[in-house]
């Protein structure tokens, strides 16, 4: 009996320290690959804006994280904005406010958020300062993230991450507009499309075709099927002399979309998520704006 009682308390005992390595280990992989995460999402930003190892941004570049949630109470709906505010104080961390609109655009209410400039990015606990914010009996669901981008406090970008279906699953994408909503960049982030076919996507020659795109261009925006001129692929691609791909891009920049070959459905997906997108973002971000006016709401961006 004592010998049963002995294996059993080792086991017992090995369980628990193998536990314990597992749960250390998970913990340490799991801060890791999101560290890496955030990394990669940080690159891919200031690519986007131009920046790169051999060219840094510069000190004067300042990232404001904007997370959009929509909160239901009973019939009721809001979109409310967990914005920075501006600090008054040159190097403090900044405090966050949720800012609540009704669907007509009018502002519900402020709330204070406790939630420091590291924790912002986390997801649970971004949510969970939230939800404490606006108490309990109300559904909060988090909507989208976009970054405001400043230098020496004025406005140069914005930066917007999202999702829409392709021809398979789903195509991930960060797309970058100057202050007038016209697209600087695309980067198509991850997607299942056919290798050799839908998965040129990703390929310079079709996703710098938004480049340079107004605004007003991207509403009405549409995919050709038609073979996508010698010329214009070489400035897409950057195989000439900067002001040469200049004056190309300026001559097709209110063009539409040429097609990949064999590959018109993950064009025009592509093509319509990312005009959606940029209609959406400048029309809440407007209102948005206008409010932060009439209330006199400073802001860090």
């Amino acid at each position: 009996m004592k010998d049963i009682l002995s294996i059993v308390f080792r086991l017992t005992l090995t369980c628990l320290m193998a536990a314990t390595v597992m749960g250390a280990a998970f913990i340490f992989t799991n801060k890791a690959k999101k560290h890496n995460e955030h990394v990669r999402e940080e690159r891919t930003m200031y690519a986007l804006l131009g920046y790169s190892e051999a060219k840094p941004a510069p000190a004067s570049i300042v990232l404001h994280q904007i997370y959009r949630y929509i909160i239901t109470e009973g019939e009721r709906q809001y979109v409310s904005y967990l914005i920075p505010l501006e600090s008054g104080k040159p190097g403090a961390p900044p405090t966050y406010s949720l800012i609540s609109l009704d669907l007509q655009g009018k502002m519900v209410d402020q709330k204070p958020v406790a939630i420091d400039g590291e924790k912002i990015r986390e997801r649970e606990d971004r949510d969970r300062a939230v939800m404490a914010a606006v108490g309990p009996g109300k559904d909060v669901h988090f909507a989208d993230h976009t970054i405001i981008v400043t230098e020496n406090g004025k406005r140069i970008a914005y930066l917007l991450g999202g999702k829409f279906p392709g021809f398979k699953t789903f195509i991930n994408v960060m797309l970058a507009l100057d202050p007038s909503y016209t697209m600087v960049g695309l980067e198509i982030l991850e997607h299942e499309e056919d290798p050799g076919l839908g998965a040129e996507i990703e390929q310079d020659y079709f996703k710098n075709q938004f480049q340079g795109k107004s605004i007003k261009t991207l509403k009405d925006l549409k995919v050709v099927k038609e073979p996508l001129p010698a010329e214009y692929q070489q400035a897409l691609e950057g195989g000439m002399a900067e002001a040469d791909m200049a004056r190309i891009m300026e001559k097709y920049k209110d063009k539409d979309i040429y097609a990949l070959t064999g590959a018109t459905i993950s064009s025009k997906s592509v093509t319509d998520g990312v005009k959606g997108m940029a209609k959406k973002f400048a029309y809440r971000l407007d209102i948005l704006d206008n409010i932060l006016k009439e209330q006199q709401i400073a802001v860090s961006f």
